[in-house]
């Protein structure tokens, strides 16, 4: 009779937290072999252009150039990551006056491309008065998630820090991302005081707050049902990879990692440059509705009948970098 009056009792108490610790640790098995060290060159410019030519044949890839009144300064260390340098390239208009600045985050799935994917851009936009910066990150042959928001949260601080060298206004910094790179944008943008998002590398002293985010064509949520993920849990797509987990488990951290997570607490103006992949967009009107009830202002601009990499082409390059300008100076007036 004593053992029966125990057993329950035990059952109650215990088993609980025994399942619990079991759960905990299978749950942080991350899948290590998916963070080979190797870096992946499968993405880039290039090959984005030869797929998509053969849908639009009279597309045409912009490449750098040398524009008058631009200032340009490349490989620049931003931060470390232990002994790992992260650097980015400094394009910035001659300028008399304290300009808006931008920070530029390449698409890739976090796991390929580089930061010279939008050199042409922050070129063009630097032209255009906006002080611009694109800047590397640690992707998923490297490092997990969240490392990649440190860097670019890094990033954003040493731009406040070196803000006099290049004559930018801290109170008109915006954050620029395409894909995965829009993903990354977004979250930095509506995590600012989310500490453990934050990480510890370079200028801690300055705050990785910024006044506006612009997202072409990057996923606000891994959760939402409209989610490639969330229609895809048995898939190990780049997400994953990045994440460390497949979809089915760590459900936390795919919360965690989404944007439109932070509605509530955000008040930081929006532009999503959009192409004609419905799928890209995932949770943007329901993301747009939670911010405008709040008196935040939102803009959508979709580029008919174009391809995901549209922002990297004329005839959209053009019309993107003046839509780009008209909203920072709506918002930064």
């Amino acid at each position: 009779m004593v053992t029966l009056r125990i057993f329950p009792f035990f059952m109650k108490k215990y088993l609980p937290l025994i399942f619990g610790l079991f759960t905990t640790v299978n749950s942080q098995a991350q899948h290590l072999e998916w963070r080979t060290g190797i870096r992946d060159t499968s993405y880039s410019s290039q090959s984005d252009f030869r797929s998509n030519k053969k849908k639009y044949p009279d597309i045409k890839l912009v490449q750098e150039q040398k524009l008058p009144g631009v200032t340009e300064k490349r490989n620049l260390v931003y931060a470390k990551a232990g002994q790992r340098e992260l650097h980015l390239d400094a394009f910035t208009p001659k300028s008399t006056t304290r300009t808006a600045a931008v920070i530029l985050i390449h698409g890739g799935g976090w796991r390929s491309g580089d930061r010279s994917q939008h050199i042409p851009l922050a070129q063009h936009l630097a032209a255009k008065g906006v002080a611009s910066f694109t800047v590397e990150y640690r992707l998923s042959t490297e490092a997990f998630y969240p490392a990649g928001v440190f860097d670019v949260k890094a990033s954003v601080r040493w731009l406040k820090a070196n803000a006099k060298k290049y004559n930018v206004d801290t109170s008109k910094i915006a954050v620029l991302g395409f894909s995965a790179g829009g993903q990354l944008a977004s979250l930095v943008g509506v995590t600012a005081h989310v500490n453990k998002l934050e990480g510890d590398l370079g200028n801690n002293k300055y705050s990785s707050s910024v006044n506006a985010v612009i997202d072409i064509d990057g996923t606000l949520s891994f959760i939402h049902p409209e989610s490639w993920e969330a229609q895809n849990l048995s898939n190990v797509g780049a997400s994953a990879m990045w994440i460390g987990y497949p979809r089915t488990e760590r459900l936390d951290l795919w919360a965690e990692a989404s944007p439109d997570n932070y509605t509530p607490e955000s008040t930081i103006p929006f532009l999503f440059l959009n192409s004609s992949v419905e799928r890209m967009h995932a949770g943007r009107d329901d993301f747009r509705k939670n911010m405008e009830k709040k008196g935040v202002y939102t803009e959508v601009v979709s580029f008919k009948d174009s391809p995901h990499g549209f922002c990297l082409y004329e005839p959209w390059f053009d019309p993107m970098v003046n839509n780009i300008t008209s909203f920072l100076a709506k918002v930064f007036k």
